[in-house]
């Protein structure tokens, strides 16, 4: 950034920083000459590498394209104070239309890359390519920006917006477009659409930015014969969008080729998969710890591991803290190669605001946000090795002059800041700056709060000089807390993605539906929930809608909409539950549950006899089928150990009887109905709350619990292994 266009804010954000990162005593003079240094230095020669994946570190090194007003300044950020910048983007997005992609292709997910190269578009390189003026080049900006940030409509079919981008922007733009973009655009648009020589993607839902990018890819790993798309094809594909759009080529890394999601698991024991389940799953609960879940090995190019080793500066971008950065940071040759690097400043970009689902419950402070020195704690926490040798400094928000009311309304809206507890952080061997980093134009004209690119990076340059003439770099105490930690990557033989949606769909073809729409909520559903596996679509033979006049399930027990009926197999849902998505999608997913079970009750009965009534009791039992017979998910000795789970106990006279004696008002869950609504608030806490009100006695921590509490509390905790285990199939690694 030159000079002359630094604004008011330089001399605050320098004072700020020196005044912290500078030992206390230094002569006022040699402060003086620092930041003089740091005005007139530029760091054109530096290497740089930083890591992240969607808003936030697209946000810092170009601004974050997708808001007002980007148009108006898009040549700021890192990638302006820092020439030599290497992006390494996070591809384990599977929301929204990277999600749609993931359910049709096996590539990686693509969204955030997206995000980023639109965010890393120089000036330069465009004046280079197409010889334009400033106007040309301000109005070829506003073309690639409407295209790469065009969606589509839910059901939009209308492929000649794919075919043509360029009917996505302004007619009087459009003679803006140089012919060579022009002809790329519509040569990867018609690629992707009927008649072409790809696969036939529909625009419905679909960011266009998305489709032109993965058919890039596809159309490299066509040419080469690697398809699924390999390294090569996607460095490729995205080398193509790059070089046309005035990125940098070769700067910007995928941080693997290989598809892989997330496996989240919480204090309560249960893990789930998907990075898009954290946002819209209601846990409530704090993440204890984050795996990545691939099927082939996590290739890593050598182009990240060489810009990480010569790297003079290592940044990681402030955003979501368990689904941006940290998987990267799963991948061995990533988490050895920012070690083995000594002389690199590292600097941590710490959050604004907490997370829900993520940072906004804290494992010291239950039902409160995190702090700063807890994002460092997660990553300890997670990451193979702790976070020694990760960070120097750790770059977070002064909010001294943020107004109270926006900090009011922020709260109204469930967020709260992230505090820096400097002494914790220093306690750590990190050393904690605050500096002034949002943008006051940006509060004043929508009362929001974000990173500033401009400020982030001037605070990221003074940083780095001031390591120059500083060594910012602490020991650390070799007596620090050692916490359990997860060894990187996971390997599965379970279908990953795409191949995981076409066998469900393959499966859920041979089942009836009435209506027929049900089929396609159950694989909405599937594809949502992806801890569901394939085998557990195999109990039950249809689906369908029944009318309040025929529904025949007993009210005695509960007011559920959904369930299985093992004697022809089918689930059936209340008509009721028709007129609430969530409501319909709660009922299939505990019938769902309940069909694991399949035919395993030979007979049941309630006991009244005299000799328990009379005493105000009640039994109930069960006589379970030979295994043979029983067409269940569960093996024997999983079916015997759930049971005792649900209360129920094996008669010491017959093996196969089951029962369990109750005080004659006490309310007890037969052990189907248990085992699909725990199915389902396993999957998705807010489709199964029946269960929520049973389980929270374990967001209580045992100690402080009574010795009745505590075995309740005990068993509960063995519900969820047994789930994770036998049901889903995690296991405890």
């Amino acid at each position: 950034m030159k000079i002359t266009k630094m604004g008011q804010y330089i001399d605050l954000l320098l004072e700020e920083v020196i005044n912290q990162a500078v030992p206390s005593g230094r002569p006022q003079d040699s402060l003086s000459n620092l930041a003089r240094e740091i005005r007139l230095s530029e760091c054109h020669n530096t290497r740089v590498v930083i890591f992240g994946g969607g808003t936030g570190l697209s946000t810092v090194i170009g601004g974050d394209s997708r808001i007002d007003g980007w148009l108006e300044n898009p040549f700021v950020g890192l990638k302006e104070e820092f020439p030599l910048l290497d992006v390494v983007v996070c591809t384990t997005d599977d929301g929204g239309s990277t999600g749609q992609l993931l359910r049709q292709l096996p590539i990686i997910g693509i969204g955030d890359i997206r995000k980023v190269l639109l965010s890393l578009v120089l000036r330069g390189n465009i004046q280079k390519s197409y010889d334009l003026d400033d106007i040309s080049i301000i109005n070829l900006i506003r073309i690639i920006h409407g295209i790469f940030n065009r969606r589509f409509a839910e059901g939009f079919r209308d492929f000649r917006h794919v075919a043509n981008p360029l009917l996505s922007v302004a007619r009087p733009l459009r003679r803006y477009c140089p012919e060579p973009l022009k002809t790329l655009f519509s040569t990867l648009g018609e690629y992707i659409s009927p008649g072409g020589k790809g696969p036939v993607i529909e625009p419905g839902g679909h960011c266009l930015g998305n489709l032109i990018l993965t058919a890039a890819i596809l159309r490299s790993a066509n040419e080469t014969g690697s398809f699924p798309p390999d390294l090569n094809a996607i460095l490729a594909g995205i080398k193509v969008i790059a070089g046309a759009i005035g990125v940098n080529p070769g700067f910007l890394h995928p941080a693997t080729a290989t598809p892989g999601q997330l496996v989240l698991r919480y204090s309560n024991g249960v893990a789930v998969r998907g990075q898009n389940k954290a946002a819209i799953t209601q846990r409530r609960l704090p993440i204890d710890h984050l795996s990545v879940e691939c099927r082939d090995d996590a290739s890593v190019s050598a182009a990240v591991i060489s810009a990480i080793k010569n790297a003079d500066l290592i940044l990681f971008a402030p955003g979501s803290l368990y689904t941006s950065i940290m998987p990267i940071l799963q991948l061995t040759p990533v988490i050895k190669a920012i070690r083995k690097n000594k002389k690199a400043l590292k600097i941590l970009g710490a959050n604004f605001w907490v997370q829900a689902g993520e940072t906004d419950i804290s494992r010291h402070r239950m039902s409160r946000g995190f702090h700063v020195s807890e994002l460092i704690e997660a990553y300890d926490h997670n990451i193979d090795g702790g976070f020694d040798g990760l960070f120097d400094v750790v770059l977070s928000a002064n909010l001294e002059h943020i107004p109270g009311d926006i900090i009011r309304n922020y709260a109204l809206e469930g967020k709260s800041p992230i505090y820096l507890d400097r002494e914790r952080v220093e306690g750590m061997g990190i050393l904690p700056v605050e500096a002034t980093m949002y943008s006051p134009e940006r509060l004043r004209m929508a009362n929001v709060i974000h990173h500033d690119p401009q400020k982030f990076s001037l605070a990221v340059r003074a940083l780095f000089i001031a390591h120059s003439h500083l060594n910012l770099k602490r020991e650390r105490s070799s007596s620090r807390l050692i916490v359990r930690r997860h060894k990187g990557v996971v390997y599965t033989n379970s279908p990953l993605f795409s191949s995981y949606y076409s066998e469900a769909k393959a499966i859920l073809s041979g089942i009836k539906f009435s209506p027929k729409g049900l089929g396609k909520t159950m694989l909405d559903i599937i594809w949502e929930n992806r801890d569901i596996r394939i085998e557990h679509l195999k109990y039950f033979r249809g689906v369908k809608i029944v009318p309040a006049a025929g529904w025949s399930r007993s009210r005695e027990w509960d007011n559920v909409l959904g369930y299985y009926e093992p004697d022809d197999g089918f689930i059936r849902v209340h008509e009721q539950a028709k007129r609430d998505t969530d409501l319909l999608r709660a009922s299939l997913l505990t019938a769902l549950g309940e069909s694991l079970l399949g035919r395993y009750i030979e007979s049941r009965r309630w006991i009244n006899g005299e000799d328990i009534s009379s005493w105000g009791m009640r039994r109930y039992e069960i006589h379970l089928r030979p295994q043979i017979d029983r067409e269940c998910f569960l093996d024997d000795k999983a079916l015997r150990g759930f049971l005792r789970l649900a209360r129920m106990l094996e008669s010491p006279h017959d093996p196969f009887t089951f029962g369990v004696t109750l005080n004659d008002k006490e309310g007890f869950l037969p052990p189907g109905l248990l085992f699909g609504l725990l199915y389902a608030w396993y999957l998705n806490n807010s489709y199964g709350r029946i269960m929520e009100y049973e389980m929270s006695l374990l967001r209580w921590s045992p100690e402080k619990l009574i010795p009745y509490q505590l075995e309740e509390y005990n068993r509960k905790k063995e519900l969820v292994r047994f789930f994770r285990n036998m049901v889903f199939m995690h296991g405890d690694k």
